[in-house]
């Protein structure tokens, strides 16, 4: 009986945190609409500038938005503007993957959708699987990931 008890347990758990990411990838998304939408009706350069504003109207904590331009060239950070200006298309992640690559091509071929990597997670500073959706607008890459941290389950 125990053993049912804590497989249900178990179960719920991971039920609830699958729905939870679910839940997380649709704000992403909807955060990246958002941004989106401030690009068109406010310019490029105020919402660059806005979203590189910690804190600021993008900036929800480990849900964030940031941008590129179509080449790899980051335009917009509000956890890490050190990286602002830099090109990084050939920067791979922390288990060899070019995403900012994928992130590149997906834009320039499909316009939006989803790329997976792995990446420092600045609120819990560990490396964690992210999934990013991203969408292109003019000339620049509009992006925000949903961070999936792996080290809890099992216990």
């Amino acid at each position: 009986m125990k053993k049912t008890i804590a497989v249900l347990i178990a179960i719920g758990l991971f039920s609830f945190a699958c729905l939870s990411y679910a839940a997380d990838r649709d704000d992403a998304k909807t955060l990246v609409k958002r941004a989106a939408a401030y690009v068109k009706y406010q310019g490029k350069e105020k919402a660059l500038a806005e979203i590189s504003t910690p804190k600021g109207m993008f900036d929800k904590g480990e849900l964030y938005v940031f941008a590129y331009d179509l080449q790899g060239v980051m335009l917009a950070h509000p956890k890490n503007p050190a990286l602002i200006g830099q090109n990084l298309v050939a920067v791979p992640d922390a288990e060899g993957k070019l995403f900012r690559k994928e992130i590149v091509e997906k834009a320039n071929s499909k316009g939006s959708g989803w790329v997976d990597y792995v990446y420092l997670n600045p609120e819990t500073n560990r490396q964690e699987h992210k999934t990013t959706y991203i969408q292109k607008v003019g000339d620049i890459i509009i992006c925000c990931g949903v961070y999936k941290d792996y080290s809890h389950e099992g216990d």
